[in-house]
């Protein structure tokens, strides 16, 4: 086992302990913030509840829709406008001005499309995700040696075989990136809407549980979803490894 890995595990037990601790010496109420154990018990409750798989498969079922969808349309866009400079030059400002905009924001005309539907939760995901992808695209895209580039066209390399030979492959780096912050802006997305707007899933059952006064529930529900997003990035992390093992960022990681 990876230093890195002992010093996040002491980290965690840390965290735990005082978890279990600050309750008990009366610095917190018990009634706003109960004990590890008590939560754990109330984890435990829940993992024996149908409604539990059923709302976390939800959740994961709208996580993974709404990211194929920004995936997806975020890699196809970026590679077009990146390989064709006006168009580059012609969306900037739409871009820029489009992308710091909340998808919080959004909340609003989502429900009055789709109600409290998981499709107005994935029109949240979709949204944030997709400028994660596109942006590392755009910028993978403009990072290509061009002389690579030169002498791919004076080969007389057609527009498609320059970018599956040489643009894929140099901007694939940036294309994990992009997927990996999509990946955890997902998932932060697709809990807030379920939260806020009431559609299936894990937000949603962490509001009726905090409605009901179900504190150890609440936050037992919580605590999953906090380890569903180390599960995704772990999980982005492994596969980023295996597809670009021949990267020199990936190589120089693995040699530590």
């Amino acid at each position: 086992m990876r230093a890195p890995w002992r010093r996040g595990l002491v980290g965690v037990g840390v965290f735990v302990a005082l978890l279990e601790v600050v309750p008990r010496t009366g610095l917190v109420d018990p009634g706003y913030l109960p004990t590890a154990g008590t939560i754990a018990g109330a984890l435990g409750e829940q993992l024996s509840r149908e409604a539990f798989w059923s709302a976390l498969l939800d959740t994961l079922r709208g996580w993974s829709i709404g990211l194929g969808i920004a995936v997806v349309a975020g890699v196809a866009a970026g590679i077009v406008i990146g390989v064709v400079p006006a168009l580059r030059a012609f969306t900037a400002s739409t871009v820029e001005f489009l992308r710091p905009i909340p998808s919080v924001a959004l909340i609003p005309l989502a429900v009055l499309m789709f109600g409290t539907s998981m499709q107005s939760t994935l029109v949240l995901i979709v949204y944030a995700s997709f400028w994660q992808v596109l942006v590392q695209v755009l910028d993978g895209v403009r990072d290509v040696d061009p002389v690579t580039q030169e002498t791919a066209r004076s080969y007389g390399f057609a527009v498609p075989t320059r970018i599956r030979v040489v643009v894929w492959p140099a901007a694939l780096p940036n294309v994990i990136t992009g997927i990996r912050l999509a990946a955890t802006v997902a998932l932060v997305l697709a809990i807030t809407g379920e939260l806020v707007i009431g559609s299936p899933g894990l937000g949603r059952q962490i509001a009726l549980a905090q409605s009901a006064g179900a504190v150890e529930a609440m936050y037992g529900l919580v605590v999953v979803a906090g380890l569903l997003g180390v599960a995704v990035n772990l999980s982005i992390r492994a596969a980023e490894r295996r597809l670009l093992r021949w990267h020199v960022s990936v190589r120089r990681e693995n040699a530590v």
